[in-house]
Protein backbone atom coordinates (compact mmCIF):
# COMPACT_ATOMS: atom_id res chain seq x y z
CA UNK A 1 0.00 0.00 0.00
CA UNK A 2 1.64 3.27 -1.21
CA UNK A 3 1.44 6.31 1.73
CA UNK A 4 1.93 10.27 1.47
CA UNK A 5 2.59 11.73 4.65
CA UNK A 6 2.40 15.45 4.51
CA UNK A 7 4.54 18.19 7.26
CA UNK A 8 2.58 21.09 7.51
CA UNK A 9 3.69 24.37 9.32
CA UNK A 10 1.07 26.29 11.49
CA UNK A 11 -1.03 25.27 14.71
CA UNK A 12 1.98 26.84 17.39
CA UNK A 13 -0.64 29.10 18.39
CA UNK A 14 -2.58 26.89 19.41
CA UNK A 15 -3.47 23.24 21.06
CA UNK A 16 -3.53 19.54 19.83
CA UNK A 17 -7.99 20.42 19.39
CA UNK A 18 -6.59 23.38 17.25
CA UNK A 19 -3.80 21.45 15.22
CA UNK A 20 -6.32 18.91 14.22
CA UNK A 21 -8.86 21.49 13.49
CA UNK A 22 -6.50 22.98 11.02
CA UNK A 23 -5.96 19.62 9.63
CA UNK A 24 -9.72 18.84 9.05
CA UNK A 25 -9.45 22.59 7.44
CA UNK A 26 -6.34 21.66 5.36
CA UNK A 27 -7.34 18.28 4.03
CA UNK A 28 -10.74 20.19 3.13
CA UNK A 29 -8.89 22.19 0.92
CA UNK A 30 -6.97 19.48 -0.78
CA UNK A 31 -9.84 17.06 -0.46
CA UNK A 32 -9.92 16.06 -4.07
CA UNK A 33 -6.58 14.46 -3.87
CA UNK A 34 -7.12 12.95 -0.53
CA UNK A 35 -10.34 11.12 -2.13
CA UNK A 36 -8.19 10.54 -5.25
CA UNK A 37 -5.98 8.80 -2.47
CA UNK A 38 -8.61 6.73 -1.26
CA UNK A 39 -9.75 5.60 -4.26
CA UNK A 40 -6.11 3.96 -4.92
CA UNK A 41 -6.37 2.76 -1.25
CA UNK A 42 -3.46 5.09 -0.17
CA UNK A 43 -2.86 6.00 3.58
CA UNK A 44 -3.01 9.59 4.03
CA UNK A 45 -1.78 11.74 6.51
CA UNK A 46 -1.51 15.49 7.42
CA UNK A 47 0.55 16.51 10.46
CA UNK A 48 0.42 20.10 11.42
CA UNK A 49 3.55 20.79 13.33
CA UNK A 50 3.26 24.08 15.38
CA UNK A 51 6.11 26.58 13.96
CA UNK A 52 8.00 26.26 10.80
CA UNK A 53 11.75 24.55 12.78
CA UNK A 54 10.05 22.44 14.14
CA UNK A 55 7.43 21.18 10.76
CA UNK A 56 11.16 20.86 9.05
CA UNK A 57 12.53 18.99 11.89
CA UNK A 58 9.46 16.45 11.96
CA UNK A 59 9.98 16.28 8.32
CA UNK A 60 13.59 15.61 8.52
CA UNK A 61 13.18 12.59 10.60
CA UNK A 62 10.27 11.38 9.23
CA UNK A 63 12.25 11.23 5.77
CA UNK A 64 15.44 9.30 7.87
CA UNK A 65 12.35 6.43 9.17
CA UNK A 66 11.07 6.32 6.07
CA UNK A 67 7.51 7.06 7.41
CA UNK A 68 6.07 6.84 3.87
CA UNK A 69 6.13 6.44 0.41
CA UNK A 70 5.89 10.62 -0.09
CA UNK A 71 6.87 12.44 2.95
CA UNK A 72 6.04 16.42 1.84
CA UNK A 73 6.84 19.07 3.33
CA UNK A 74 4.88 22.55 3.23
CA UNK A 75 5.74 25.71 4.86
CA UNK A 76 5.20 29.78 4.37
CA UNK A 77 7.85 31.02 1.70
CA UNK A 78 7.57 34.44 4.85
CA UNK A 79 9.74 36.43 1.43
CA UNK A 80 10.02 36.79 -2.50
CA UNK A 81 11.84 33.27 -3.42
CA UNK A 82 14.27 33.80 -6.10
CA UNK A 83 13.20 32.32 -9.04
CA UNK A 84 14.11 32.53 -12.89
CA UNK A 85 10.69 32.35 -13.62
CA UNK A 86 8.97 34.93 -11.02
CA UNK A 87 6.06 33.63 -8.54
CA UNK A 88 6.70 29.96 -10.43
CA UNK A 89 9.62 28.74 -9.09
CA UNK A 90 11.20 25.49 -9.84
CA UNK A 91 11.52 22.63 -6.81
CA UNK A 92 15.44 23.46 -6.58
CA UNK A 93 14.49 26.91 -5.65
CA UNK A 94 12.36 25.79 -3.65
CA UNK A 95 14.43 24.13 -1.51
CA UNK A 96 17.26 26.54 -2.37
CA UNK A 97 15.16 29.29 -0.78
CA UNK A 98 14.51 27.29 2.71
CA UNK A 99 18.64 26.37 2.74
CA UNK A 100 19.31 30.01 2.27
CA UNK A 101 16.62 31.81 4.20
CA UNK A 102 16.46 29.06 7.03
CA UNK A 103 19.63 27.06 7.15
CA UNK A 104 17.77 24.20 6.45
CA UNK A 105 20.63 22.22 4.55
CA UNK A 106 20.18 19.29 6.88
CA UNK A 107 16.85 18.89 7.48
CA UNK A 108 16.21 18.86 3.66
CA UNK A 109 19.39 17.00 2.32
CA UNK A 110 17.72 13.92 1.94
CA UNK A 111 14.58 15.59 0.40
CA UNK A 112 13.24 15.09 -2.59
CA UNK A 113 12.83 18.85 -3.99
CA UNK A 114 9.67 18.00 -5.68
CA UNK A 115 7.87 16.93 -2.10
CA UNK A 116 8.97 20.36 -0.57
CA UNK A 117 6.50 23.15 -1.24
CA UNK A 118 5.35 26.53 0.15
CA UNK A 119 2.63 28.60 0.81
CA UNK A 120 3.21 31.71 -1.35
CA UNK A 121 4.84 33.91 1.94
CA UNK A 122 2.20 33.01 4.05
CA UNK A 123 -0.98 30.57 4.01
CA UNK A 124 -3.58 33.61 4.32
CA UNK A 125 -2.72 34.17 0.64
CA UNK A 126 -4.83 31.31 0.07
CA UNK A 127 -7.75 32.47 2.17
CA UNK A 128 -8.09 36.03 0.66
CA UNK A 129 -7.84 34.10 -3.19
CA UNK A 130 -11.80 33.46 -2.76
CA UNK A 131 -12.66 36.98 -1.51
CA UNK A 132 -16.35 35.88 -2.34
CA UNK A 133 -16.56 33.14 0.05
CA UNK A 134 -14.03 35.36 2.42
CA UNK A 135 -17.21 38.29 2.49
CA UNK A 136 -19.79 35.78 2.58
CA UNK A 137 -17.55 33.86 6.30
CA UNK A 138 -17.48 37.66 7.65
CA UNK A 139 -20.81 39.14 6.28
CA UNK A 140 -22.01 42.57 6.72
CA UNK A 141 -19.21 45.66 7.09
CA UNK A 142 -16.74 43.16 5.17
CA UNK A 143 -15.00 45.19 3.15
CA UNK A 144 -13.78 43.47 -0.12
CA UNK A 145 -12.54 46.67 -1.46
CA UNK A 146 -9.41 46.64 0.74
CA UNK A 147 -8.05 43.31 0.12
CA UNK A 148 -4.76 42.53 -2.64
CA UNK A 149 -5.56 43.40 -6.41
CA UNK A 150 -2.73 41.87 -7.30
CA UNK A 151 -3.58 38.69 -9.73
CA UNK A 152 -0.85 36.67 -8.59
CA UNK A 153 -1.07 36.77 -4.85
CA UNK A 154 2.33 34.71 -4.47
CA UNK A 155 3.67 38.44 -5.35
CA UNK A 156 2.21 39.80 -2.30
CA UNK A 157 4.48 40.85 0.81
CA UNK A 158 3.14 39.63 3.92
CA UNK A 159 2.94 42.87 6.15
CA UNK A 160 0.68 44.10 3.34
CA UNK A 161 -1.18 40.91 3.30
CA UNK A 162 -2.24 41.17 6.75
CA UNK A 163 -2.66 44.83 6.51
CA UNK A 164 -5.12 44.38 3.95
CA UNK A 165 -7.38 41.71 5.92
CA UNK A 166 -6.85 43.50 9.17
CA UNK A 167 -8.73 46.25 7.00
CA UNK A 168 -10.93 44.13 5.49
CA UNK A 169 -12.65 42.11 8.38
CA UNK A 170 -12.17 44.49 11.05
CA UNK A 171 -15.61 46.67 10.93
CA UNK A 172 -17.29 43.10 11.41
CA UNK A 173 -19.44 41.45 14.11
CA UNK A 174 -17.03 38.44 13.93
CA UNK A 175 -13.86 40.66 14.17
CA UNK A 176 -10.86 41.40 12.87
CA UNK A 177 -9.24 37.70 11.32
CA UNK A 178 -7.50 35.82 13.52
CA UNK A 179 -5.65 32.60 12.43
CA UNK A 180 -6.59 30.67 15.66
CA UNK A 181 -9.88 31.96 15.56
CA UNK A 182 -10.94 32.11 11.74
CA UNK A 183 -8.35 30.29 9.75
CA UNK A 184 -10.43 26.65 9.81
CA UNK A 185 -13.36 27.79 9.05
CA UNK A 186 -12.01 29.66 6.16
CA UNK A 187 -9.81 26.99 5.10
CA UNK A 188 -13.00 24.85 4.66
CA UNK A 189 -14.97 27.25 2.89
CA UNK A 190 -12.33 28.76 -0.26
CA UNK A 191 -12.91 27.22 -3.45
CA UNK A 192 -9.39 25.52 -4.10
CA UNK A 193 -10.32 26.16 -8.02
CA UNK A 194 -10.10 29.98 -7.08
CA UNK A 195 -6.82 29.51 -4.75
CA UNK A 196 -5.18 28.03 -7.62
CA UNK A 197 -6.13 30.94 -9.87
CA UNK A 198 -4.59 33.42 -8.37
CA UNK A 199 -1.53 31.16 -5.86
CA UNK A 200 0.69 29.27 -7.68
CA UNK A 201 2.10 28.03 -5.23
CA UNK A 202 -1.44 25.78 -4.25
CA UNK A 203 -1.11 24.80 -7.86
CA UNK A 204 1.88 23.37 -7.93
CA UNK A 205 0.80 21.39 -4.89
CA UNK A 206 -1.94 20.09 -5.81
CA UNK A 207 -0.25 19.14 -9.85
CA UNK A 208 2.44 17.48 -8.02
CA UNK A 209 -0.25 15.54 -5.38
CA UNK A 210 -2.49 14.50 -8.30
CA UNK A 211 0.74 13.37 -10.74
CA UNK A 212 1.89 11.77 -7.51
CA UNK A 213 -0.97 9.66 -6.54
CA UNK A 214 -2.49 9.13 -10.54
CA UNK A 215 1.43 7.19 -10.85
CA UNK A 216 1.09 5.57 -7.20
Amino acid sequence: MSSIKIFVEGGGETNADGRGELRVAFDTLIGAQKEAARKKRMKWDTVFCGGRSETADEFAKALKRKDADFVVLVVDAEDEVTSATPSHPTPAERVKHLETRDGWTEQLKEATPEHVHLMTRCMEAWVVADEEKLEEFYGKDFKKNALPKRKVLDEEPKTSLYAAIEKATKATKKGSYGKVKHASALLKMVRPGKVAERCVSFQQLTQWLDAAIGGA
